[in-house]
């Protein structure tokens, strides 16, 4: 089958298409600017230390701003994590990739598969889940009760448009 006939067959074609990725507010460069301001507070804290003659506090000091630096570091490689999910009139596919890369792939028939919500009246979505076949896998953990909200309203459209079944003109 030619390229441009599988772009405009209606089985194929993408309902909904979503990459969910953890939420960080910090950026690298503000990192590196918090960075320096807790490494300058760090050394002029240690300072008067020093000058008295109580230098090991400089090297707990030290191990404070080093502490600091990889938990950061840490949390930076944890975001490159992410989910790719993906309707179309026949599959539902959901990719979960982890920071070091692995990919592991989940394929669902829209007509089998139920979104799975688990709500709080206080604290709104907690969990969402694909259900299909006594298989459940979770989707969007990362994401904030608002977002699974808005993630789910769309994959529950778009579900719903895909068992409708393609559009043929």
């Amino acid at each position: 089958m030619s390229p441009l006939r599988e772009e405009n067959d209606p089985a194929t074609r993408r309902i909904f298409a979503v990459r969910l990725h953890p939420h960080r507010s910090l950026t690298k460069r503000n990192f590196r600017i918090l960075l320096l301001i807790f490494s300058a507070i760090s050394l002029v804290t240690t300072l008067p230390f020093v000058f008295i003659g109580a230098w090991p506090v400089a090297g707990f000091m030290g191990l404070d701003v080093a502490l600091f630096y990889f938990a950061f570091r840490a949390n930076f490689r944890a975001a490159r994590a992410y989910e790719d999910v993906r309707v179309t009139p026949i599959e539902l596919m959901l990719a979960k990739v982890s920071p070091k890369g692995a990919k592991a792939e989940w394929h669902f028939h829209p007509s089998w598969v139920r979104l799975q919500k688990e709500d709080h009246e206080e604290f709104g979505v907690q969990s969402l889940a694909l259900v299909s076949r006594g298989e459940s896998v979770e989707v969007g953990n990362f994401l904030g009760p608002e977002e699974k909200a808005d993630f789910a309203n769309g994959l529950s459209r778009a579900l719903a448009e895909a068992r409708r079944g393609p559009r043929f003109s």
